[in-house]
């Protein structure tokens, strides 16, 4: 930080911070940064919590109190993300007069101060970086994730089963909440699951999870030990809410209801509570058949199903269809975005980013953010290019 003649020496590249611009009531534009990062305004952020504060002081607000709630959950959000680079913009100007005044001393305690504050600031910038990546409509939204097995018997229902804890430690490290909304079991694992991950970007943080994963592992089912390829499929949508429009019609769907499977014996359900429902114009179907009452079931299926279909219209209006719905590829080579590789090495690769590590264990503990991240920073990168 300072040279051999005691004089202050320039920033360097690793000790400049880049953040979000923070733009003039002359510059009103909100052109895309080339840096990871996403589009931050903060005169249109402190205009909506402004207007939100305001709503929630008038008389009438809690009379409707599904959309008051509505109200102060956005503009928790919006303050969430707003305070915390307001508060880091004020910081960064503080350590650049220090770093000044340091100069006029050669004090190697000042010089540490300096280091520790600048690391400090260096790993909140990184986490609300993480967040600006997340900016595309419904990222801030709960999310609902399946998992397929694909061909291949036992092998591909245990690593759907695989796939399945490795994102519930996911969402427990996180603090999500999970809700199994339809499991069906199989032998040595899961054919198919559905969840919903309760928790605040949800979606945001899991939609570049949609695709098919593949594994290659000895095979713990073959006598001989010889090596299996294995393939699960991913998808995943947001949960939405009373303000985004999907409009299903009765005569646009078909239900059908059937006795849910289980384990048998004293679990064997004597009534028709699982419940499948076809969206007959698009092929979309969805099922549900964790609960025992017909009627729960039927109302968890069409929560699935506005997901789903919000993902599909969002496809056809995008003219990326093939993109949003990987769900309906071949669950087969090929198709893969990423690989778990356990034999003859180990590594973990996304096709997508080419971003790989070698620490196969800790992904499958739900330690995926790496991944995660590198994702959004290609999504974005691809929207600003």
């Amino acid at each position: 930080m300072f040279d051999r003649d005691g004089d202050r020496a320039p920033l360097s590249t690793k000790e400049t911070l880049c953040f979000p611009t923070w733009n003039r009531a002359s510059n009103r534009s909100r052109a895309r940064s080339s840096k990871p990062g996403g589009v931050f305004d903060p005169d249109k952020l402190g205009t909506e919590i402004g207007q939100l504060e305001n709503s929630t002081s008038t008389q009438d607000f809690w009379q409707n109190r599904e959309n008051a709630e509505r109200i102060l959950s956005r503009l928790k959000r919006l303050k969430e993300r707003f305070e915390p680079w307001k508060k880091l913009k004020g910081e960064i100007e503080e350590l650049e007069e220090l770093y000044h005044l340091a100069g006029e001393t050669e004090d190697e305690s000042v010089e540490g101060e300096l280091s520790r504050s600048f690391d400090e600031i260096s790993g909140r910038f990184e986490r609300l970086q993480m967040l600006e990546l997340l900016g595309d409509e419904l990222d801030d939204s709960h999310a609902i994730l399946t998992i397929h097995a694909g061909a291949g018997g036992t092998e591909a229902c245990d690593w759907a089963g695989m796939l399945l804890r490795m994102y519930s430690r996911w969402a427990e490290r996180r603090g999500f909440a999970l809700e199994t909304l339809d499991l069906l079991e199989a032998e040595g694992g899961v054919k198919s699951v559905t969840l919903q991950v309760t928790g605040d970007y949800a979606h945001g943080y899991l939609k570049g999870e949609t695709g098919v994963h593949r594994l290659v592992r000895i095979s713990p089912f073959d006598a001989n030990a010889r090596r299996h390829t294995s393939f699960a499929s991913v998808f995943v949508s947001p949960v939405i809410d009373d303000e985004v429009s999907v409009v299903i019609r009765p005569e646009d769907i078909r239900v059908d209801t059937y006795r849910s499977q289980g384990a048998g014996g004293q679990k064997v359900n004597k009534t028709d509570s699982a419940v499948r429902i076809t969206h007959l114009a698009t092929g979309i179907v969805v099922q549900c058949q964790n609960e025992r009452s017909q009627y729960k079931n039927k109302a968890n299926a069409m929560k699935v199903l506005r997901s789903r279909l919000y993902e599909h219209l969002k496809a056809e209006k995008e003219k990326e269809n093939a993109k949003f719905l990987q769900e309906k590829k071949d669950i087969s080579w090929g198709n893969q975005i990423r690989s778990y590789v356990f034999q003859p090495y180990t590594m973990v690769k996304d096709h997508r980013t080419k971003h790989e590590t070698g620490n196969i264990q800790a992904v499958m503990d739900g330690q995926i953010d790496e991944f995660i991240e590198e994702y959004l920073k290609l999504a974005w990168a691809s929207k600003a290019s």
